[in-house]
């Protein structure tokens, strides 16, 4: 697990290796195992690197194949490099390490452009190919790992990171008005290949970019997800225990992927307690971390589910931490959280990972985690409400997920700004693009494939690789993730959602667990929209800088600011509008509005 960046030149310039530099300082806290660097003529490439496979200096990147000249550097790890290792070893490829950063190398000296469809795994890479002149970039299905573009007339820049390509100047830094209206639609989601900023991009999840001197770009996708049953339907017990088998296989690949030792962050819920449950008697010494925060003075709220965690670590006997945050500690923290964010995101677990990943890091470079479990077995209850709907898939989804319709968000944003509702058009063209058989098919494909990569995949690849802490995500396996997807949804959906992970916990995990009601992790300090937090907020959005920016419209925020906690402040699924708002303008202020020119 690292972090990369890069330049191509376009113009015959040799490449900014100052430039470079810069973003490759940025990306420290990804990689404080070793720093590299590799340039030639129009091309430069960087690396920082987090030692968690094959801990020599052997594969430290810069990784160069002697036998075809080809330059690598790469963020990930693959989960099958053992078994790629040797059938390219069949094939006549000799290896000088034992990690999984060769094995993409040897893999694209034999398959080409096809390597990254052989690869199970998270990662991005990049491989210059002096043969042909060529830039091969290449994201994982999931886009578990990030890549971020800057392109203009003269040069291509990528990095593992938004502010890295800021901090390497140059970056039109003028804001996207069609990602600002993904953004608030989509509770901060704003899909590849947009960001809010119009000079940055992100490459696509599933697919590579293949980018030549000339500057000519060639993108393909390698792999799609089906959502439509099988020919020959299994029965509900094969099903279940096709789960078991993939759960299992995905979890045992994910451990065995290490030569440190690896974790599991416990929440207390169904999907980490499962996985602790089925490592129990595979691993020695488990670790095990669990957070809970402060309560308000509020007699109903519950602020940490340690009663779940505690239970679970006691059956296992693992080696468990536990970590309880004063709510004066959650809004210190927040300063240096958004400072972390690569872009802008809304939920308050972000808070709670930027504390937990600081906390564990100390303590394992890898933890296993169990998001997106919820996105592929059906587990949000916005799901079961979608189903209950009638009309077209569009305004099925709509009702229960946007978190304001078009013409609020006119009354929100400043003319300016105003674009028409283009998220709308995007959201209904991925619903209906082939392959799903049912509406509810077709939205969690949709969750799966392109929602969960914002929300809550960035999240858990950004804060803890910020404290050099890899997190793997095991129900985001890909043949777990095709596997779900080829069940039909009722049976993921049913017994209040995960029925499959429910059904292969009997017997794993205690009853209470599984049949307790499903939790959403608190961060009270957060969770209301009042007292410090609110007087901050209010601070940023009538700053001389959010005025000056012009945005938002400022009869709009005064109606946030005058009533916070008002139910039409809220979005449907249950988020504060006005930390919305409040959000992007603190992001902004910290990572644009001090970039270099």
């Amino acid at each position: 697990m690292c972090g990369i960046c890069g330049e191509l030149r376009f113009d015959g310039a040799r490449a900014d290796l100052r430039a470079v530099a810069r973003m490759r300082d940025v990306l420290a806290p990804r990689g404080p195992d070793h720093a590299g660097g590799w340039n030639d003529g129009p091309v430069a490439l960087g690396h920082r690197r987090l030692a968690i496979i094959d801990l020599g200096a052997g594969s430290d990147q810069p990784m160069i194949d002697p036998e075809t000249g080809c330059v690598l550097v790469f963020n990930g790890v693959i989960y099958n490099y053992r078994a790629l290792r040797e059938e390219l070893l069949k094939l006549g490829q000799q290896f000088r390490t034992s990690g999984d950063t060769e094995v993409v190398l040897k893999a694209y000296a034999v398959w080409g452009d096809g390597a990254a469809g052989r690869l199970e795994g998270m990662f991005a890479f990049a491989i210059w190919d002096a043969r042909r002149g060529t830039l091969l970039l290449a994201r994982d299905r999931f886009g578990m790992k990030p890549l971020y573009l800057a392109q203009n007339g003269q040069r291509l820049r990528f990095a593992s990171s938004l502010p890295a390509l800021l901090a390497a100047g140059g970056v039109d830094r003028e804001l996207d008005p069609v990602a600002l209206h993904h953004l608030f639609t989509l509770h901060a989601v704003v899909p590849a290949p947009r960001t809010v900023l119009r000079g940055v991009r992100k490459l696509q999840p599933a697919h590579q970019l293949l980018v030549r001197c000339d500057a000519t770009r060639t993108l393909s996708r390698y792999w799609s997800l089906q959502a439509q049953r099988p020919a020959l339907a299994p029965s509900e017990d094969a099903w279940i225990e096709q789960t078991r088998e993939h759960v299992q296989r995905a979890l045992d690949s994910h451990v065995d992927a290490a030569d440190v030792p690896v974790g599991v962050l416990l929440s207390g819920g169904l999907d980490s307690s499962l996985l602790v449950g089925m490592l129990a008697d595979r691993a020695h010494d488990l670790r095990t971390y669990s957070i809970g925060f402060e309560p308000l003075d509020l007699p109903t709220e519950k602020a940490d589910e340690f009663e779940y965690s505690d239970r679970v670590a006691a059956v296992f006997e693992t080696r468990h931490h536990k970590l309880l945050v004063p709510n004066n500690v959650v809004l210190d923290r927040l300063p240096a959280t958004v400072e972390r964010m690569s872009e802008p995101m809304f939920s308050h677990d972000v808070v709670a990972f930027d504390l937990l990943s600081e906390w564990v890091g100390h303590d394992v470079k890898a933890v296993l985690a169990g998001q997106g479990a919820d996105e592929v077995f059906g587990g949000y209850f916005w799901y079961p409400a979608m189903g209950a709907e009638q009309g077209s898939p569009l305004a099925r989804f709509a009702r229960h997920y946007f978190d304001r319709d078009h013409a609020e968000w006119s009354r929100f944003i400043d003319p300016a700004f105003h674009v028409p509702d283009l998220t709308s058009e995007l959201v209904d063209d991925a619903l209906q693009q082939p392959g799903a058989d049912t509406f509810l098919d077709q939205v969690l494909r949709l969750d799966v494939t392109t929602l969960i990569v914002d929300d809550p995949v960035k999240r858990v690849d950004n804060l803890p690789m910020a404290h050099a802490l890899e997190l793997r995500v095991p129900f985001l396996d890909r043949a777990l993730v095709e596997l779900a997807a080829s069940m039909p949804p009722a049976l993921r959906l049913r017994d209040g959602g995960k029925y499959p992970l429910k059904a292969i916990a009997r017997g794993v995990i205690p009853d209470a667990v599984i049949d307790r009601p499903k939790g959403y992790f608190p961060v009270p300090a957060l969770h209301h929209v009042r007292g410090p937090f609110l007087a901050h907020m209010r601070a940023l959005l009538e700053s001389e800088a959010c005025r000056n920016r012009g945005l938002f419209q400022r009869a709009y925020i005064d109606d946030l600011l005058a009533a916070p906690e008002a139910p039409e402040h809220f979005t449907r699924i249950r988020g504060s509008k006005l930390w919305h708002a409040a959000l992007l303008e603190w992001w902004l202020q910290v990572h644009v509005d001090s970039a270099p020119a």
